[in-house]
């Protein structure tokens, strides 16, 4: 590495993880509707964090930023997505990580949570008046388009679904 463009090349990989984290929390708070190339550039930019790395759902968790919470018990937290694809979108996620950043990294030990989380998604689809269906998508990965590295999954209903998705 050319020492005059950094000359502190220990920096290099702190600088990317803090303008990584940045776009993936710019991504996630926008008020605006996103385009398509925004959302895989942050997909790329939060799979290049570390895997332990916190992400907006810690502080949604932790009760540091403001979210609309539509359900929660001890396991899971239930709130609306503030980009909606839908009129309704809903975001479940497990309380703790657990290291489950995602289905890929899913062991054995996560069975229960899994099941949590569907079971969850049913209850949350009822009460949201969602009788005649709804859709839960689960991106994986930076090929999926996964912009936050905590498993979560998207409840969207109130309008017709097409397949295949968009």
């Amino acid at each position: 590495m050319d020492q005059t463009r950094n000359p502190n090349p220990s920096n290099h990989s702190s600088k990317i993880s803090s303008s990584s984290r940045l776009l993936v929390l710019q991504s996630h708070l926008s008020t605006q509707k996103p385009t398509m190339a925004s959302e895989k550039e942050a997909a790329l930019a939060a799979a290049a964090l570390p895997a332990d790395s916190p992400t907006i759902f810690d502080k949604i968790i932790n009760k540091e930023i403001p979210a609309n919470v539509v359900y929660e018990d001890d396991k899971v937290l239930a709130f609306r997505d503030i980009n909606p694809q839908a009129p309704i979108h809903i975001l479940l996620i497990p309380k703790v990580k657990d290291g489950l950043s995602g289905v890929s990294k899913a062991e054995e030990r996560h069975i229960e949570i899994l099941g949590r989380l569907l079971y969850t998604a049913k209850l949350v689809a009822k009460q949201e008046g969602l009788e005649d269906g709804f859709r839960l998508v689960i991106n994986d990965g930076p090929s999926g388009c996964q912009s936050v590295y905590h498993l979560h999954i998207h409840l969207l209903g109130g309008r017709q679904m097409n397949w295949p998705p968009g």
